[in-house]
């Protein structure tokens, strides 16, 4: 779907246009473009505040990429960013410098009490100036959760609040800025993260906080096909984000169970006969749907590693217009369906070690919408499931969702205009997102090196300016 705002702003004359006026001027996204694309280029500039436990990870990760690695010096509080790697140049953060970066990090995790959030002021505050369009800031910390002392709490909870904070002051270029919460000795499940949130995999994804758990690292056999030999079930599959997803995580290079309902089959046919992928016409609120799946899984494979249901409808009207079986439907498909996909798949063995369930939530479901509360409700009841789920599943198994925002489909086309562009420009990066950056976040959580992401709801939003 085209943003014509977009493509006038971006004109010499729309630019000088939209700062006259005052009006927003968004950067086109730089999206992932080929499969060999190093996850980061340019300047990276690191950070670390004394005792931080992740530094020397971030030094690893940045080595496998064509980067040039800097560290902070001569800042009392930034001392221990030279356990970077001696691969790394020093950059006096007291002078002036003339270093422009793609990417700024900074390991927070040695933080002990308030006092030392100096150093993350120390860092930014003389390089946020740098930071290039589309840029990177990526900081890593600890749980507040897991922190004892309410001092260390806070300083690590102080965190998001700067996180979200400096997404918004970096939108304007195109740039996100995230966070990654660690779980005591997770360091080494890392690399994943760094490598999604620094890469141009993430354009979509802003303000957002990811936590990663303490888990044996896992690197796969080949770097650009990480989910070869692997199964997905991809459920809505026959168009929008479900085919982008179904796309996205072939080029990964997974085989795809598209699943959606019969009277689509024709255009889900047409999407998994592209990927060499296999077609399923089910509609999965029915009771029979989730032995109808497994039994076609017992068909074709031995299993299956990835579960994406993204399947999901709307039945909007006000709360005292809305028929009782417009209620039934948004539950039952947005909602219950996959509870029950999911006890047949885990319950008959079919769902393999180490393999990845992915829920689509909604904005919706964070903030609530007017006219939706059965849709709302179903979309805040899968973050619940989530977080529930997350805790009991087993044998390496890992669950986690994405909540989209403003997403150019078709289904948005539909909107009036004023709903569509007001949806558009209420985020940081004042734009809407694409199905592919949906797609590409659920890529991330099924990399096998994701083992140890579990139970986290991010935002494919732009940081939008409702909800969390």
């Amino acid at each position: 779907m085209s943003d014509n705002y977009l493509r006038f702003v971006n004109t010499p004359f729309g630019k000088t246009a939209a700062q006259y006026l005052g009006l927003p001027a968004p950067v086109k996204l730089k999206r992932w473009k080929r499969g060999d694309q190093p996850f980061v280029e340019g300047n990276v500039l690191v950070g670390a505040a004394a005792g931080g436990k992740a530094v020397s990870h971030l030094g690893q990760t940045l080595a496998a990429s064509p980067a040039r690695v800097f560290h902070a010096s001569n800042i009392a509080t930034l001392t221990d960013s030279a356990k970077v790697g001696n691969k790394a140049a020093p950059l006096a953060l007291d002078t002036e410098f003339e270093e422009r970066f793609s990417a700024l990090m900074f390991d927070a995790t040695g933080l002990k009490d308030t006092n030392d959030l100096r150093a993350i002021y120390d860092f930014f505050h003389a390089t946020i100036k740098k930071l290039e369009l589309h840029g990177r800031v990526l900081v890593i910390a600890q749980d507040p959760s897991r922190c004892r002392a309410p001092a260390k709490a806070a300083a690590h909870q102080a965190l998001e609040g700067f996180v979200r904070s400096v997404a918004k002051e970096v939108g304007n270029k195109g740039a996100t800025a995230n966070l990654v919460l660690l779980a005591a000795g997770g360091e080494k499940a890392l690399d994943s993260s760094v490598r999604f949130f620094l890469s141009p995999r993430s354009a979509f994804v802003s303000g957002q906080v990811a936590k990663v758990g303490k888990t044996a690292e896992v690197i796969p056999t080949d770097p650009a096909k990480p989910l070869a030999g692997k199964v997905a079930l991809v459920t809505g599959a026959s168009r929008g984000i479900g085919a982008s997803i179904a796309q996205t995580l072939t080029r990964d290079g997974a085989t795809v169970i598209g699943l959606d309902m019969p009277s689509a089959m024709e255009e889900l046919q047409s999407v998994t006969d592209a990927l060499g992928g296999k077609a399923l016409a089910c509609d999965i609120a029915d009771d029979n749907a989730p032995g109808q799946i497994a039994d076609f899984i017992r068909q074709h494979f031995d299993g299956v590693d990835l579960v994406i249901h993204n399947a999901g409808i709307t039945r909007d009207k006000t709360l005292g217009k809305m028929p009782e079986h417009f209620w039934d439907k948004a539950i039952a498909v947005n909602l219950t369906a996959e509870e029950h996909i999911d006890e047949e798949l885990i319950g008959q063995e079919l769902l393999k070690e180490n393999g990845r369930i992915v829920c689509i939530s909604s904005i919706s479901g964070i903030a609530g919408n007017f006219g939706q509360t059965n849709y709302s409700a179903a979309k805040s009841g899968v973050i619940g499931y989530v977080e529930a789920m997350a805790k009991q599943v087993k044998n390496g198994v890992t669950i986690n969702a994405v909540a989209p925002g403003f997403i150019e489909t078709r289904m948005t086309m539909d909107l009036p205009v004023r709903v569509r562009e007001a949806g558009r420009r209420m985020n940081s990066l004042s734009q809407g997102g694409l199905p592919v950056d949906v797609a590409e976040t659920i890529a991330w959580y099924c990399h096998p090196g994701s083992n140890g992401v579990n139970g986290n709801v991010v935002r494919v939003c732009g940081q939008s300016l409702i909800g969390k």
